[in-house]
């Protein structure tokens, strides 16, 4: 399975809510989870719309909000 990165930001609800998500799908803890306010260039450019989902494979995003059946779509899909 290709590395997967959740970009986050400390108490953000949504966030926990992604985690759960992907933790439901299975993952545990086969995802890397980086807080974009650790870096500035990350935060310009995902500030508002953290979680986002990241596949390091082929570089596709999966942006909240997203559920359950989009998150296994969004992992089983190549493109």
């Amino acid at each position: 399975m290709s590395k997967l990165i959740l970009y986050s930001q400390p108490d953000c609800h949504l966030c926990e809510e992604a985690v759960t998500l992907l933790r439901a799908a299975g993952l545990g803890d086969g995802y890397l989870e980086v807080d974009i306010e650790t870096d500035l260039e990350l935060l310009k450019r995902y500030g508002i719309l953290v979680p986002v989902l990241l596949r390091e494979d082929n570089q596709r995003e999966l942006l909240w909000p997203f559920d359950q059946p989009q998150l296994v779509e969004f992992l089983e899909t190549d493109q």
